[in-house]
């Protein structure tokens, strides 16, 4: 495994000796790219805040992105966090907009706040019109995509992909890869209803026109004997199609939340938040053979070894 890593200060770039144990972490939402590694001082090496990182591993593009925090103690090594573009998602405004799809939203953003831009599909849904007030750019974001999700019952990924500004749809995040108990050392799995299950939705109106409030209501009977009522309530905003919202949110919510993690699989350079990754593991109350999300991941690169750890969902998983 060859692990090319680089910094750039001014105009000079450097090639310097890092220390084992190089990790690279993502999660899907509201969060960037972490690098995180040593290097050793020496009268060479420049390097500070500000300053780019670019990784390679065996040719491949990983990391790009730029360093935030240094630590050090007596010894000459440099403790180095960097984080990738998302990183000035972080940052926090207020926007008013009509009519704009997610992908809209992304590119106003990303051209306000001069981020570089790579693919972003097309995500259709159009947002009728949205005040966000003090908000961080990453939870506007979000925001845009879950109305997506709520209306059209399909997931968008935001990503830094080596440099660019990145929004895909899950069907076009599938890797040709498998984990099973051959490929993942240890897992950790339960399953709840505790958190984000709902089997009843009522989303209600105040229609100013009729002076009447309008409910939509939808529900499993079903589920609701065997749970009991775990009800999700919201208010609709002017143009929104009530029922087909709250049988979309049903559609979402009601089923048990389960939690599955990976624990030192085969590292895959190719796989980050958002990978959708094929999973076969007998984890006892469910024989599980299904693609899932990736939630969470963790890379770890030592000199002879490249190990992950994930966090997924899929059907009923949630991370």
């Amino acid at each position: 495994m060859d692990v090319e890593l680089l910094t750039q200060h001014e105009q000079k770039i450097f090639q310097p000796t890092v220390e084992e144990g190089i990790i690279w972490s993502t999660e899907r939402k509201n969060a960037p790219g972490q690098l995180s590694f040593t290097v050793i001082q020496d009268d060479i090496l420049e390097i500070t805040e500000g300053d780019a990182v670019r990784m390679k591993v065996d040719g491949q593009n990983v990391f790009y992105g730029f360093i935030f925090k240094k630590s050090r103690e007596k010894d000459s090594k440099i403790k180095i966090t960097a984080y990738d573009q998302l990183r000035y998602l972080k940052n926090k405004d207020t926007y008013v907009y009509t009519n704009k799809t997610a992908s809209e939203v992304v590119r106003m953003i990303a051209a306000d706040f001069k981020m570089n831009v790579g693919t972003i599909e097309d995500t259709g849904f159009k947002i009728a019109s949205r005040v966000e007030n003090n908000t961080s750019l990453f939870d506007m974001i979000q925001n845009a995509l879950d109305l997506t999700l709520e209306n059209q019952k399909y997931m968008y990924v935001l990503y830094d992909d080596f440099g660019k500004l990145t929004l895909k749809g899950l069907d076009n995040m599938r890797l040709n890869l498998l984990i099973d108990e051959e490929t993942g050392e240890n897992f950790s799995y339960t399953s709840s209803i505790d958190e984000n299950t709902y089997n009843r939705i009522k989303l209600t109106y105040d229609n100013e026109k009729t002076a009447k409030r309008e409910v939509y209501i939808a529900q499993s009977s079903k589920n609701i004997n065997q749970w009991g009522i775990l009800q999700y309530y919201d208010t609709l905003k002017e143009g929104e199609n009530g029922q087909a919202k709250a049988n979309a949110l049903l559609n979402l919510y009601n089923s048990k939340t389960r939690n599955l993690s990976i624990n030192n699989a085969l590292g895959d350079v190719r796989v980050r938040a958002g990978s959708m990754v094929v999973v076969m593991l007998d984890l006892g109350d469910v024989k599980l053979k299904n693609l899932m999300l990736v939630e969470k991941c963790k890379h770890e690169f030592k000199e002879s070894q490249h190990l992950m750890t994930l966090t997924l969902r899929g059907g009923e998983f949630v991370a």
